[in-house]
């Protein structure tokens, strides 16, 4: 039986992750910054004062959550008054009109999950990623 070869030591030092303010590695508190939704950004954006990641990433899952509410109950109000006044004509179109409203408000909370999920996963590679519109703004308040 033959030995293996000898394992080579590299002669790099191991790459090493900024620290935040918060005491953990920057791409950890910017992955954190979306697991509890806005009320988990809004305590990062609070704590940090020198990761710009960090700050990015809270302030865009603070816009994230604001725009998720913001989004259901404006879809919640016309879901109601469209099936009511569907409803009032029609019956059996009011339930329709419901479903359909439904299954929408369905597709927007997973389209939301789905944000939240890749904005978490590029957060913990180190990446800026910028949602459509919000990542603007998260960029433009991030570095006040």
């Amino acid at each position: 039986m033959q030995n293996p070869p000898p394992v080579q030591m590299s002669s790099q030092p191991p790459a090493t992750v900024a620290k935040s303010s918060t005491g953990l590695d920057e791409n950890l508190a910017a992955l954190l910054s979306y697991v509890f939704g806005w009320i988990s950004g809004l305590i990062f954006f609070l704590m940090e004062k020198d990761s710009r990641l960090v700050r990015f990433h809270a302030m865009q899952s603070i816009l994230l959550g604001a725009a998720a509410i913001v989004i259901f109950v404006v879809f919640w109000i016309v879901a109601v008054v469209s099936s009511l006044v569907v409803g009032y004509i029609s019956g059996i179109l009011g339930g329709i009109v419901w479903i359909v409203m439904m299954l929408v408000g369905g597709a927007l909370g997973i389209g939301i999950f789905v944000a939240a999920i890749i904005s978490l996963i590029k957060a913990y590679q180190g990446q800026y990623f910028k949602l459509p519109v919000i990542g603007n703004y998260a960029e433009k308040f991030s570095t006040k």
